[in-house]
Protein backbone atom coordinates (compact mmCIF):
# COMPACT_ATOMS: atom_id res chain seq x y z
CA UNK A 1 0.00 0.00 0.00
CA UNK A 2 2.85 2.42 0.84
CA UNK A 3 4.45 1.72 -2.53
CA UNK A 4 1.20 2.53 -4.35
CA UNK A 5 0.86 5.77 -2.40
CA UNK A 6 4.41 6.75 -3.26
CA UNK A 7 3.86 6.04 -6.95
CA UNK A 8 0.64 8.09 -6.89
CA UNK A 9 2.40 11.06 -5.29
CA UNK A 10 5.21 10.93 -7.86
CA UNK A 11 2.70 10.73 -10.70
CA UNK A 12 0.75 13.72 -9.41
CA UNK A 13 3.97 15.70 -8.96
CA UNK A 14 5.03 14.87 -12.52
CA UNK A 15 1.70 15.98 -13.97
CA UNK A 16 1.79 19.14 -11.87
CA UNK A 17 5.25 20.13 -13.07
CA UNK A 18 4.31 19.44 -16.69
CA UNK A 19 0.92 21.12 -16.88
CA UNK A 20 0.11 23.45 -14.03
CA UNK A 21 2.33 26.49 -14.54
CA UNK A 22 0.82 29.72 -15.87
CA UNK A 23 2.00 31.01 -19.23
CA UNK A 24 3.24 34.58 -19.25
CA UNK A 25 1.82 36.82 -21.95
CA UNK A 26 3.92 36.54 -25.07
CA UNK A 27 5.16 39.82 -26.59
CA UNK A 28 2.96 41.42 -29.23
CA UNK A 29 6.16 41.55 -31.30
CA UNK A 30 8.97 39.24 -30.26
CA UNK A 31 12.27 41.04 -30.92
CA UNK A 32 14.81 38.25 -30.61
CA UNK A 33 18.59 38.45 -30.22
CA UNK A 34 19.90 35.52 -32.29
CA UNK A 35 22.42 33.55 -30.23
CA UNK A 36 22.29 36.53 -27.90
CA UNK A 37 23.13 38.89 -30.76
CA UNK A 38 26.27 37.42 -32.31
CA UNK A 39 26.74 40.48 -34.48
CA UNK A 40 27.70 42.33 -31.31
CA UNK A 41 29.10 39.78 -28.83
CA UNK A 42 30.50 36.21 -28.86
CA UNK A 43 27.58 33.96 -29.68
CA UNK A 44 25.51 31.99 -27.18
CA UNK A 45 27.43 33.38 -24.22
CA UNK A 46 26.29 34.89 -20.96
CA UNK A 47 27.99 38.10 -22.05
CA UNK A 48 25.91 38.20 -25.23
CA UNK A 49 22.63 37.68 -23.37
CA UNK A 50 23.36 40.38 -20.80
CA UNK A 51 24.39 42.78 -23.56
CA UNK A 52 21.16 42.14 -25.51
CA UNK A 53 19.15 42.91 -22.39
CA UNK A 54 20.58 46.43 -22.40
CA UNK A 55 19.03 47.13 -25.80
CA UNK A 56 15.62 48.71 -25.30
CA UNK A 57 12.95 46.85 -27.22
CA UNK A 58 14.50 43.38 -27.15
CA UNK A 59 12.00 40.96 -25.63
CA UNK A 60 13.49 37.53 -26.25
CA UNK A 61 16.86 35.82 -25.92
CA UNK A 62 17.38 33.19 -28.62
CA UNK A 63 19.90 30.42 -28.03
CA UNK A 64 20.96 26.88 -28.96
CA UNK A 65 21.46 23.88 -26.71
CA UNK A 66 23.56 20.73 -26.92
CA UNK A 67 24.15 17.87 -24.50
CA UNK A 68 27.65 16.98 -23.28
CA UNK A 69 29.07 13.52 -22.69
CA UNK A 70 28.30 13.82 -18.98
CA UNK A 71 24.69 14.88 -19.59
CA UNK A 72 25.02 18.62 -19.09
CA UNK A 73 22.88 21.03 -21.10
CA UNK A 74 25.16 23.64 -22.65
CA UNK A 75 24.43 26.69 -24.76
CA UNK A 76 26.19 26.38 -28.11
CA UNK A 77 25.23 25.98 -31.76
CA UNK A 78 27.67 23.70 -33.55
CA UNK A 79 27.99 19.93 -33.14
CA UNK A 80 31.78 20.32 -32.93
CA UNK A 81 33.98 23.11 -31.60
CA UNK A 82 34.34 25.39 -34.60
CA UNK A 83 37.74 26.37 -36.03
CA UNK A 84 35.97 29.56 -37.10
CA UNK A 85 35.81 31.08 -33.63
CA UNK A 86 37.01 28.63 -30.96
CA UNK A 87 40.50 28.33 -29.51
CA UNK A 88 42.13 25.59 -27.46
CA UNK A 89 42.76 26.01 -23.72
CA UNK A 90 46.33 27.09 -24.48
CA UNK A 91 45.12 29.81 -26.86
CA UNK A 92 45.87 28.06 -30.16
CA UNK A 93 43.57 28.21 -33.18
CA UNK A 94 41.80 24.97 -34.00
CA UNK A 95 43.03 23.88 -37.47
CA UNK A 96 40.38 23.42 -40.14
CA UNK A 97 41.63 19.85 -40.44
CA UNK A 98 40.42 19.33 -36.86
CA UNK A 99 36.88 20.54 -37.61
CA UNK A 100 35.44 17.31 -36.17
CA UNK A 101 38.00 16.66 -33.47
CA UNK A 102 35.98 18.11 -30.60
CA UNK A 103 32.34 16.90 -30.55
CA UNK A 104 30.23 18.55 -27.86
CA UNK A 105 28.49 15.24 -27.20
CA UNK A 106 31.88 13.54 -26.80
CA UNK A 107 33.30 15.91 -24.18
CA UNK A 108 32.63 16.34 -20.47
CA UNK A 109 31.79 19.89 -19.47
CA UNK A 110 34.89 20.15 -17.27
CA UNK A 111 36.93 19.79 -20.49
CA UNK A 112 34.64 21.80 -22.75
CA UNK A 113 34.61 24.92 -20.57
CA UNK A 114 38.38 25.30 -20.88
CA UNK A 115 38.15 26.23 -24.56
CA UNK A 116 38.12 29.91 -25.52
CA UNK A 117 35.03 31.31 -27.17
CA UNK A 118 35.24 34.95 -28.09
CA UNK A 119 38.79 36.18 -28.54
CA UNK A 120 39.18 35.05 -32.16
CA UNK A 121 37.97 37.32 -34.96
CA UNK A 122 34.81 35.91 -36.52
CA UNK A 123 34.52 36.37 -40.28
CA UNK A 124 31.41 38.23 -41.34
CA UNK A 125 30.82 39.93 -38.00
CA UNK A 126 33.21 42.92 -37.80
CA UNK A 127 31.22 44.62 -35.02
CA UNK A 128 31.48 41.65 -32.66
CA UNK A 129 33.44 42.51 -29.51
CA UNK A 130 36.35 40.20 -28.82
CA UNK A 131 36.25 38.94 -25.24
CA UNK A 132 37.67 35.66 -23.97
CA UNK A 133 34.84 33.60 -22.53
CA UNK A 134 33.46 30.05 -22.58
CA UNK A 135 30.52 27.89 -23.59
CA UNK A 136 28.12 28.18 -20.64
CA UNK A 137 25.87 25.71 -18.91
CA UNK A 138 22.24 26.55 -19.62
CA UNK A 139 21.51 26.73 -15.89
CA UNK A 140 24.35 29.23 -15.34
CA UNK A 141 23.11 31.38 -18.22
CA UNK A 142 19.58 31.39 -16.79
CA UNK A 143 20.91 32.31 -13.35
CA UNK A 144 22.83 35.25 -14.82
CA UNK A 145 19.84 36.51 -16.80
CA UNK A 146 17.41 36.20 -13.90
CA UNK A 147 19.88 37.91 -11.55
CA UNK A 148 20.27 40.80 -14.01
CA UNK A 149 16.49 41.14 -14.30
CA UNK A 150 16.17 41.35 -10.53
CA UNK A 151 19.20 43.60 -9.92
CA UNK A 152 18.33 46.09 -12.64
CA UNK A 153 14.55 45.81 -12.19
CA UNK A 154 14.05 44.81 -15.82
CA UNK A 155 10.92 43.31 -17.30
CA UNK A 156 11.06 39.50 -17.66
CA UNK A 157 12.62 38.19 -20.86
CA UNK A 158 11.51 35.23 -22.89
CA UNK A 159 13.90 32.40 -23.74
CA UNK A 160 13.70 30.90 -27.23
CA UNK A 161 15.71 27.69 -26.83
CA UNK A 162 16.64 25.45 -29.73
CA UNK A 163 17.38 21.75 -29.40
CA UNK A 164 20.33 21.01 -31.69
CA UNK A 165 19.78 17.44 -32.79
CA UNK A 166 18.70 15.35 -35.76
CA UNK A 167 18.12 11.73 -36.70
CA UNK A 168 21.56 11.28 -38.26
CA UNK A 169 23.17 12.64 -35.11
CA UNK A 170 21.48 10.25 -32.67
CA UNK A 171 24.20 8.67 -30.56
CA UNK A 172 26.90 10.55 -32.47
CA UNK A 173 26.42 14.30 -31.97
CA UNK A 174 23.31 14.20 -29.78
CA UNK A 175 21.41 11.82 -27.52
CA UNK A 176 18.07 10.39 -28.60
CA UNK A 177 15.31 13.02 -28.54
CA UNK A 178 13.60 11.63 -25.42
CA UNK A 179 16.84 11.98 -23.45
CA UNK A 180 17.52 15.45 -24.87
CA UNK A 181 14.06 16.68 -23.88
CA UNK A 182 14.29 15.11 -20.43
CA UNK A 183 17.63 16.75 -19.64
CA UNK A 184 16.51 20.12 -21.00
CA UNK A 185 13.21 20.10 -19.15
CA UNK A 186 14.93 19.14 -15.90
CA UNK A 187 16.91 22.39 -16.09
CA UNK A 188 13.94 24.54 -17.06
CA UNK A 189 11.73 23.12 -14.32
CA UNK A 190 14.50 23.51 -11.76
CA UNK A 191 14.94 27.16 -12.73
CA UNK A 192 11.15 27.76 -12.77
CA UNK A 193 11.05 29.67 -16.03
CA UNK A 194 8.74 27.47 -18.12
CA UNK A 195 6.17 30.25 -18.38
CA UNK A 196 8.77 32.32 -20.27
CA UNK A 197 10.10 29.58 -22.54
CA UNK A 198 9.67 28.62 -26.18
CA UNK A 199 11.31 25.37 -27.33
CA UNK A 200 12.24 25.46 -31.00
CA UNK A 201 13.80 22.93 -33.33
CA UNK A 202 14.37 21.80 -36.89
CA UNK A 203 14.12 18.30 -35.42
CA UNK A 204 10.36 17.81 -35.21
CA UNK A 205 10.81 14.87 -32.82
CA UNK A 206 11.83 17.02 -29.86
CA UNK A 207 8.95 19.44 -30.14
CA UNK A 208 6.53 16.58 -30.77
CA UNK A 209 7.66 15.16 -27.43
CA UNK A 210 7.26 18.55 -25.78
CA UNK A 211 3.75 18.91 -27.24
CA UNK A 212 2.75 15.48 -25.94
CA UNK A 213 4.35 15.54 -22.49
CA UNK A 214 4.30 19.27 -21.77
CA UNK A 215 1.36 20.63 -23.77
CA UNK A 216 1.46 24.03 -22.06
CA UNK A 217 5.06 24.68 -23.09
CA UNK A 218 5.21 26.82 -26.20
CA UNK A 219 6.88 25.26 -29.25
CA UNK A 220 8.31 26.64 -32.49
CA UNK A 221 8.97 24.64 -35.67
CA UNK A 222 12.06 25.87 -37.52
CA UNK A 223 11.88 25.37 -41.28
CA UNK A 224 13.95 26.16 -44.37
CA UNK A 225 12.32 24.43 -47.32
CA UNK A 226 9.98 24.88 -50.28
CA UNK A 227 6.95 23.35 -48.58
CA UNK A 228 3.70 25.25 -48.16
CA UNK A 229 2.41 26.31 -44.76
CA UNK A 230 -0.03 23.40 -44.80
CA UNK A 231 2.66 20.89 -45.73
CA UNK A 232 4.96 21.97 -42.90
CA UNK A 233 2.15 21.80 -40.34
CA UNK A 234 1.09 18.39 -41.63
CA UNK A 235 4.70 17.20 -41.39
CA UNK A 236 4.90 18.32 -37.77
CA UNK A 237 1.54 16.75 -36.87
CA UNK A 238 0.18 19.56 -34.70
CA UNK A 239 -0.15 23.34 -34.69
CA UNK A 240 2.84 24.85 -32.91
CA UNK A 241 2.70 28.17 -31.13
CA UNK A 242 5.16 29.49 -33.74
CA UNK A 243 6.24 28.52 -37.23
CA UNK A 244 9.75 29.92 -37.64
CA UNK A 245 10.81 29.98 -41.31
CA UNK A 246 14.01 31.25 -42.87
CA UNK A 247 13.22 34.86 -43.76
CA UNK A 248 13.28 34.24 -47.53
CA UNK A 249 10.23 31.95 -47.18
CA UNK A 250 8.05 34.66 -45.71
CA UNK A 251 5.43 36.27 -47.92
CA UNK A 252 1.90 37.65 -47.58
CA UNK A 253 0.26 34.27 -48.18
CA UNK A 254 2.33 32.44 -45.55
CA UNK A 255 1.61 35.03 -42.87
CA UNK A 256 -2.10 35.13 -43.76
CA UNK A 257 -2.53 31.35 -43.60
CA UNK A 258 -0.64 31.05 -40.32
CA UNK A 259 -2.60 33.83 -38.65
CA UNK A 260 -5.89 32.32 -39.82
CA UNK A 261 -4.73 29.11 -38.15
CA UNK A 262 -3.75 30.86 -34.91
CA UNK A 263 -0.02 30.27 -35.50
CA UNK A 264 2.59 33.01 -35.14
CA UNK A 265 5.29 33.63 -37.74
CA UNK A 266 8.76 34.53 -36.43
CA UNK A 267 11.39 34.35 -39.19
CA UNK A 268 15.16 34.00 -38.97
CA UNK A 269 17.76 35.47 -39.45
CA UNK A 270 17.15 39.01 -40.73
CA UNK A 271 20.19 41.25 -40.34
CA UNK A 272 19.69 44.24 -42.61
CA UNK A 273 17.33 47.16 -42.12
CA UNK A 274 15.82 46.47 -45.55
CA UNK A 275 14.96 42.83 -44.77
CA UNK A 276 13.72 43.66 -41.28
CA UNK A 277 11.42 46.36 -42.67
CA UNK A 278 10.12 44.00 -45.36
CA UNK A 279 9.21 41.42 -42.75
CA UNK A 280 7.63 43.94 -40.40
CA UNK A 281 5.52 45.27 -43.28
CA UNK A 282 4.25 41.70 -43.78
CA UNK A 283 2.95 41.76 -40.18
CA UNK A 284 5.15 38.99 -38.81
CA UNK A 285 4.92 38.33 -35.06
CA UNK A 286 8.61 38.76 -34.37
CA UNK A 287 12.05 38.58 -35.94
CA UNK A 288 15.26 36.78 -34.97
CA UNK A 289 18.36 38.86 -35.74
CA UNK A 290 22.12 38.78 -35.17
CA UNK A 291 21.90 42.55 -34.77
CA UNK A 292 19.37 43.29 -32.02
CA UNK A 293 20.21 47.00 -32.18
CA UNK A 294 19.32 47.18 -35.89
CA UNK A 295 16.19 45.12 -35.27
CA UNK A 296 14.70 47.52 -32.72
CA UNK A 297 15.75 50.65 -34.60
CA UNK A 298 14.10 49.61 -37.88
CA UNK A 299 10.46 50.58 -38.20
Amino acid sequence: MKLRATVFVLLVASLYSARSFSQAQFPAFSAEAHRGGRGLMPENTILAMLNAMKIEGITTLEMDTHITKDGKVVVTHDDYLSPGFMRTPDGQDIPVTDAKKYPIFGMNYSELKQFDLGSKELAGFPRQQKIKTQIPLLEDLIDAVQKDIKTNKRKPYFYNIETKCDVKGDGVTNPDPETFVSLLMDVLKKKKILDYVVIQSFDKRTIQIINKKYPKVRTSFLVANKKTYEENIADLGFKPFILSPVSQMVNTELVKKAHEDGVKIIPWTANTAEEIKRLKDLNVDGIISDYPDVLVQTK
